[in-house]
């Protein structure tokens, strides 16, 4: 049987129209086929910092590429600046695809930047993306729910506007849950001692995932008490995702993503603690 021609209804980017497009985890091959073909068809490709070069390069010959990327305490273009350029190239007629990591509506600041467009009577279609949280978390092989160990699940982000972290801790230390915080690596020990300050065990499982879903992924797998120093000490640095939960110690059991480029899998003597160096990957 032929394979239907899914978007064969759905019209490509159109002028004066902005598309906030989630490019998903790191991996391209998770990206959307309506992600894939707006940036087809753009005229302007407004892009973030984790965003894949082989989605980058959908994008026609002659399309504009405009790097906006954000890293931690290093901004390539502010906020509104970003606003103000998707408004300024809309209003001149251009097919504009805002390119972001992960999805636009999860911590993506695609909100705030579809609000200003729509006020100013933009066209806006937003594209989900995988977001971090589920995409990351399935190629570290940690389920982020389980019958027998998390009945919810929970994203925060562990760094605020003006840099403050007041995020609703005993929320967050609530038993039978999965917590997922984005951007919180270099807040990781502060994170870590509020979670047991209110109410987790330090023994709680808890990791990072360094780069996830890319040929140079990485696994950190501890507990709460010594997550903070085992991460220091591996040297993990951004774009990391921290996973806190009885679910992590589901890892490396169903770790089951190999990266290419890095020494396979061992465990530590610690038996609480776990360093994960896949065969490779980003």
């Amino acid at each position: 049987m032929a394979v239907p021609d899914l978007a064969v209804h759905r019209p490509g980017p159109l002028p004066g129209w902005v598309y906030l497009v989630g490019a998903g985890p790191g991996d391209p091959e998770l990206f959307t086929l309506r992600g894939a073909r707006l940036v087809a068809g753009a005229d302007v490709v407004v892009y973030d910092n984790l965003v894949a070069p082989p989605i980058l390069e959908l994008a026609p010959i002659e399309a504009e590429r405009i790097y906006v990327g954000k890293k931690a305490a290093d901004h390539s273009l502010p906020q509104d600046e970003i606003n103000q350029l998707l408004l300024k190239l809309a209003k001149e007629g251009k097919r504009v695809v805002r390119l972001k990591g992960g999805d636009p509506f999860i911590f993506g600041r695609g909100g705030e930047e579809m609000e200003l467009l729509v006020d100013a009577g933009i066209h806006v279609e937003v594209v989900p993306g995988v977001t971090a949280a589920a995409g990351v978390s399935a190629y570290a092989g940690i389920p982020l729910t389980h019958r027998e160990h998390a009945q919810s699940v929970v994203f925060a982000t562990g760094f605020l506007k003006e840099g403050r972290i007041d995020l609703d801790w005993p929320m967050l230390a609530r038993p039978q849950q999965t917590v997922v915080i984005y951007m919180g690596i270099s807040r990781l020990a502060d994170i870590c001692a509020q979670l047991v300050a209110h109410g987790l065990p330090p023994t709680t499982p808890a990791g990072v995932i360094e780069r996830g879903t890319t040929h140079a992924q990485r696994v950190v797998v501890a507990d709460l008490a010594t997550l903070p120093q085992r991460v220091l000490d591996e040297g993990v640095r951004p774009p990391s995702l921290t996973v806190v939960g009885s679910v992590v110690g589901l890892y490396p059991k169903l770790a089951w993503f190999e990266p290419e480029d890095q020494p396979k899998a061992s465990p530590l003597p610690h038996a609480g603690c776990a360093v994960v160096h896949g065969k490779g990957e980003a």
